[in-house]
């Protein structure tokens, strides 16, 4: 990346760190979108496009009549750069989607009726943090345009991400009021098998407990977190990011 480039994310960063609300911020971003090439940007929450809340990031300057269409015709359900978004934690151009997923027949006919809609190439960088809705920012050419060459690119990556962390502090997050509760480590070791699904008993075999012990822990866990089930405790530990998902899933 050439010292031009890294002053002008520089001082995106320092612009967008002084906004005060999230109108600004789109504007600097629309201004610094066309400095490196692009015509259009959109800074989202996935889930906005299926309901509207006042703490949901999205901003972006997209063809009217697409940005219409995508939620008219639910494309954000089968978006395959929404979906590619979440199989990855670096930039990735839309060209490259085919990497991170397998394209169907779908997947084709929204990519083609976003083409027929004005929308180019573009890169999209993946925003997701524990507990807080699916997310990200992109970057897109008109149509017909190829993408800026690649040292525009890291910078548009590094320009993504500091208007997404802008976004989620102008839109309340992240929310320091909700502290994760404070679990010792054998309800923590209870829990994470709680939550790959193990039983009392199996729970209890595996830690060289007596049954009886291993539900008191669990119920210990469900009072700190003030949880009413064993589901929602699992639900609340996955939101807090005290376990991960990996964890969620059966291994044989």
């Amino acid at each position: 990346m050439t010292a031009g480039l890294i002053r002008l994310a520089e001082e995106f960063a320092d612009k967008a760190l002084a906004v005060a609300d999230m109108p600004a911020l789109t504007a600097h971003l629309d201004d610094v979108s066309r400095e490196l090439g692009f015509r259009y940007f959109a800074l989202v929450h996935h889930v906005s496009f299926r309901r509207k809340a006042p703490r949901l990031i999205e901003s972006s300057n997209y063809p009217p009549v697409w940005s219409e269409m995508f939620v008219r015709r639910r494309y954000f359900v089968d978006d395959p750069v929404l979906r590619a978004s979440q199989r990855t934690v670096i930039a990735f151009a839309w060209s490259d989607v085919g990497r991170l997923l397998a394209l169907n027949r779908r997947h084709r006919a929204i990519l083609s009726a976003s083409r027929r809609e004005g929308m180019g190439e573009g890169i999209t960088i993946p925003a997701h943090v524990p507990g807080e809705p699916n997310g990200s920012s992109s970057f897109a050419t008109k149509a017909g345009r190829p993408l800026p060459r690649r040292a525009r690119l890291l910078a548009a990556q590094l320009i993504g991400l500091h208007a997404f962390e802008r976004a989620r502090q102008l839109k309340g997050y992240p929310a320091f009021s909700d502290q994760v509760p404070h679990l010792s480590p054998r309800e923590e070791e209870c829990l994470r098998l709680l939550v790959g699904g193990a039983s009392d008993k199996l729970i209890a075999r595996q830690l060289k407990l007596s049954p009886e012990t291993a539900r008191r822990y669990i119920k210990t866990a469900r009072a700190a977190y003030g949880a009413a089930t064993r589901t929602e405790l699992v639900v609340r530990a996955l939101h807090d990011g005290l376990v991960g998902f990996d964890e969620a899933i059966p291994r044989d």
